[in-house]
């Protein structure tokens, strides 16, 4: 591929950065869809991006099946190029956009992992509260269930992000979208005692001072990988055999407020969806909660 497409790259790149407002990672994913599908372009002769045609993306799909590429994969690879040709046609370098003629693959539907209040329970008393470690990871644990936030939102946290007067943090969502979200009084009391406690113990570690709510052990923020490294560590303390990250607990946000009653305008809000499309998913109900709806409600239960 010619240095004229890979400046066409480029821009598309900053595109998605400066007017689309993505985040580092979702550029740096678009970029490897990309880089994928300039080495079928090689493996088929093509060499500028405009030669491509509606068979070409066929046969690209076709080999995505036959190396065995999820659904999902498929998707997103598909999703990717139909954006960046659409951004071509819009600087006028190619004529047409080849992906607006293919359908995306078919995606499979599975229902949200989340987990019961039991299970919850469980998890909560883990943490060994005499530790500061102990106290970082109860307050991260009840601030996931008690906002559904992502992960990288919760990383994201700093400590002015907790209005602690009117129980709601301030959250910086994807795109740069921002939102403020109620959380419960057992996060709030979890955070005062990580913060009065060991976050100043986890400071004292520190090499320059931070804003960050949830250190590591060297008092540097903590990553998305360390939340997961310190979720897992939870559910081997609490003994359970469950999976467990941060997505998983913010599907059991979504699913137990929906449970109880919440309706889906405002569980989309507080999870800061922009399609309602992306909240139905957690509409599925519980066996226990269908089996107490039948009993409740059906006239010969």
């Amino acid at each position: 591929m010619n240095n004229n497409q890979q400046a066409h790259i480029q821009s598309f790149s900053e595109y998605l950065q400066i007017e689309k407002n993505c985040s580092p990672h979702t550029i740096s994913g678009y970029l490897q869809d990309i880089e994928h599908f300039k080495s079928f372009m090689k493996q088929q002769t093509i060499d500028v991006l405009a030669a491509v045609s509606y068979v070409d993306v066929r046969i690209y799909l076709t080999e995505l099946h036959e190396r065995g590429y999820a659904r999902k994969t498929a998707a997103r690879k598909i999703s990717t190029l139909r954006s960046l040709y659409r951004f071509l046609l819009r600087e006028n370098i190619v004529q047409i956009n080849p992906f607006t003629m293919s359908s995306l693959p078919k995606q499979e539907k599975r229902l949200p992992q989340f987990l019961y209040e039991q299970e919850l329970s469980q998890l909560f008393e883990a943490p060994d509260l005499t530790t500061p470690l102990g106290q970082r990871d109860k307050a991260l644990l009840e601030v996931l269930y008690a906002c559904g936030i992502r992960v990288s939102e919760c990383v994201a946290l700093d400590v002015e992000d907790i209005d602690f007067a009117i129980g709601t943090i301030f959250v910086t969502g994807k795109g740069r979208k921002e939102r403020y979200v109620p959380i419960g009084s057992f996060a709030i009391d979890a955070i005062k005692e990580y913060i009065n406690g060991g976050r100043s113990d986890l400071l004292s570690s520190a090499k320059e001072p931070t804003k960050a709510l949830f250190l590591n052990f060297r008092g540097a923020r903590v990553t998305a990988r360390g939340v997961r490294t310190i979720l897992d560590k939870i559910v081997k303390d609490a003994s359970l055999h469950v999976h467990i990250s941060p997505h998983v607990m913010r599907h059991t946000f979504a699913t137990h407020l929906l449970n109880e009653g919440a309706d889906l305008r405002s569980v989309q809000e507080l999870l800061g969806h922009s399609n309602l499309s992306s909240t139905q998913i957690y509409t599925h109900v519980t066996g226990d909660r269908l089996k107490t709806i039948y009993m409740n409600h059906h006239p010969r239960a």
